[in-house]
């Protein structure tokens, strides 16, 4: 039965979607207004990594808010503000680090390809306009994140609307594009990166901006080591800026605190997101080596991109109090050894169920793509919506998981990952992994059948 028409005046976001109204939450558990309860086994969007109801968070912000909770970005600065910059610039690798605080990762990133844009004039380098993407991304809902991402069913609508941008194919050995095996491949998803730059032309080429660790449209799929390196080595040789979005896999959610750490590269421009305040505050961050900030300014340049309220004081508070609660409760560790015991239970009870092709992931960051077939991985007609049948089972089950499409060509491809906050417990992670499997059975094995 279909959800019926909703009630009140909230335009929610799915209007297909019965909306139940949680009214406390605490570690990893909601609770609703019924009394029903809920293991948030993926952090609402792989969002939450501190765990919900941390009393000192909320204790920050309202301390702030009595001092001063809002001054126009464009004119003043406060001393939280400042406090938070200094506190990231420790712990973030990006050379002599410069912070620049909105409200969304659509808002981040739109932030980022403005910036490349910007330093590349500021350069004398005005042709280079494009920014390359690669296929099965997400870097927002805005005209010119959906352009640089890849993720097909976020774009069609909008396709007459965008000044698109070239894309390369992505490093998924599941499902290599190229049929190739690695390492055998020789890094044939890399070097296509420099193809695409030939084909365009380096002179009109800005950047390229990828999530070191994929999000949500391929399910926390993880690069080969030597990727990354090689992404770097090509955009240097050509002058192009590389954008690491981490809106997702930052924050200490991959058990470093910058995913990229794991892949011996530094980027030039750094978006994270979702994590850094916890999710108590739509805040998110774009950050630049300072060498590139110096370049603006020695140009006389401003960066032409602002928000209402960009570097906000509560905004800023929250995220210093997250980090300071994920430094002193060790998140970022317990991300992961947690994570690798979660991987454990994942691999050990899901692998050889039917309709499971691949677990994958790192960290707190996990993903599970279904098959029709495990041989040919020939995933799932699209009509079925897999991803959301196993999603619903779930949360009637009171498991909350995060579904996904389009993992295998951009349409199908069924994926559910699993990030749950950091302080999630042993017994916690057995009880999701065992509901998990029960629900694959529940909802995978009658379309096998």
């Amino acid at each position: 039965m279909s959800p019926r028409y909703p009630d009140g005046h909230v335009f929610y976001r799915k209007l297909w979607h019965d909306y139940p109204r949680i009214v406390r939450a605490e570690g990893i558990t909601l609770i609703a207004d019924d009394g029903r309860r809920y293991l948030d086994a993926a952090g609402g969007a792989i969002v939450v990594n501190i765990g919900h109801g941390v009393k000192a968070i909320a204790d920050a912000m309202a301390e702030q808010a009595r001092q001063v909770a809002y001054v126009h970005g464009e004119k003043f600065t406060t001393p939280v503000l400042e406090a938070y910059a200094d506190a990231l610039a420790a712990i973030t690798p990006l050379p002599d680090a410069r912070f620049y605080f909105v409200t969304t990762g659509s808002e981040a990133n739109e932030a980022a390809i403005k910036l490349a844009r910007q330093i590349q004039m500021a350069r004398g380098q005005n042709n280079r306009h494009i920014v390359i993407g690669r296929w099965n991304s997400y870097h927002g809902t805005t005209l010119a994140t959906l352009a640089v991402g890849g993720r097909k069913s976020a774009r069609s609508r909008f396709l007459p609307m965008i000044h698109d941008m070239p894309h390369i194919e992505p490093p998924t050995c599941y499902r290599c594009p190229f049929g190739q095996q690695y390492p055998a491949c020789g890094l044939t998803c890399a070097h296509e990166l420099e193809r695409t730059i030939t084909a365009y032309g380096p002179e009109n080429i800005a950047a390229f901006i990828a999530e070191p660790v994929s999000g949500a449209a391929l399910a926390a799929t993880v690069p080969p080591p030597d990727y990354w390196p090689t992404i770097r080595d090509i955009c240097d040789r050509y002058g192009i800026l590389l954008i690491a979005d981490e809106v997702m896999c930052g924050a200490g959610r991959t058990g470093r605190w910058c995913a990229f750490e794991h892949f011996d590269f530094t980027p030039d421009i750094l978006t994270m997101g979702k994590g850094v305040a916890g999710g108590v505050f739509p805040l998110s961050i774009m950050a630049a080596r300072g060498t590139l900030v110096e370049e603006l300014y020695r140009a006389g340049q401003d960066i032409a991109h602002g928000g209402t309220f960009s570097h906000h004081a509560v905004g800023a508070a929250a995220g210093l109090a997250v980090l300071r609660y994920i430094q002193e409760n060790d998140l970022v560790g317990a991300a992961a050894q947690k994570g690798e015991r979660l991987g454990q239970l994942l691999h050990q009870t899901l692998d050889e169920l039917p309709g499971v092709g691949d677990v994958r992931g790192i960290g707190l960051m996990w993903g599970v793509e279904f098959v029709q077939d495990k041989a040919s991985k020939t995933p799932f007609d699209p009509a079925l919506d897999v991803a959301h049948r196993v999603f619903n089972a779930a949360r009637d089950r009171g498991l909350m998981l995060y579904p996904g499409r389009g993992a295998a060509d951009g349409t199908s491809g069924d994926v559910i990952m699993v990030g749950p906050p950091a302080v999630i417990t042993e017994d916690e992670m057995q009880t999701v992994v065992t509901l998990l499997a029960e629900v694959i059975r529940e909802t995978i094995l009658p379309l096998l059948a």
